[in-house]
């Protein structure tokens, strides 16, 4: 298969497994409504959790992590580690724009982490989740833990021995992404009026 033909199909693949709403489609199947009703209206795991429902938050981080994460893997797998990264990256563009909810979707952390997870699993995620992990449980602020780790990871995975240009400059543009899914979060963190996760005015940031 040619390459622009295996990118292509790689792409269509990543978007599409990553527009599949699995936190809406969790809440309706346990009988919460539809999520984007309540919190933030985003259909990422940290909105599922305002329903009180830790397991279906966990359900829901998880799944949205492996559909960017397998479907790098299965890109890995036939094409090489560059068909990986764009079939996984496409993911993280269909979670947040999802075909089958009007372009409105979530905003891309769990996916992103999947993605790190198959593709640089001892570089990227190795710096992104102790610096998410690490922050949230000083400041209980979602956005601020997420902005922090994504702009860790293009210059940390280097650091870390990463060259492919393409995955490097692939992260580059996904972190990016990243502070513009959480661009009026990013707005309120700047005035000092970003809520903190867990009280009763929090509005969570995934």
């Amino acid at each position: 298969m040619p390459e622009w033909a295996l990118f292509a199909l790689a792409s269509t693949v990543g978007y599409l497994a990553g527009s599949i709403p699995f936190g809406l489609v969790i809440t309706k199947a346990a009988g919460l409504g539809d999520i984007r009703a309540i919190g933030s209206g985003n259909i990422g795991a940290t909105n599922v959790l305002r329903t009180g429902r830790k397991d279906l938050a966990l359900a829901t981080f998880l799944l949205d992590s492996l559909k960017a994460g397998l479907a790098a893997l299965a890109f890995t797998y036939i094409g090489g580690r560059e068909a990986g990264f764009v079939a996984g990256a496409s993911a993280f563009i269909g979670h947040c724009y999802p075909v089958w909810l009007n372009f409105k979707g979530g905003k891309g952390i769990a996916t992103y982490a999947g993605l790190l997870a198959f593709v640089t699993p001892l570089k990227g995620l190795v710096i992104a989740a102790p610096i998410w992990l690490g922050l949230f449980a000083m400041t209980r602020i979602s956005s601020l833990a997420a902005l922090a780790a994504a702009a860790a990871v293009p210059p940390g995975t280097y650091l870390m021995g990463e060259r492919n240009p393409l995955i490097l400059g692939g992260l580059t543009l996904l972190s990016l992404f990243v502070f513009w899914t959480h661009r009026a979060n990013l707005g309120r963190l700047l005035k000092g009026t970003e809520p903190r996760f867990g009280t009763p005015k929090a509005k969570p940031e995934e």
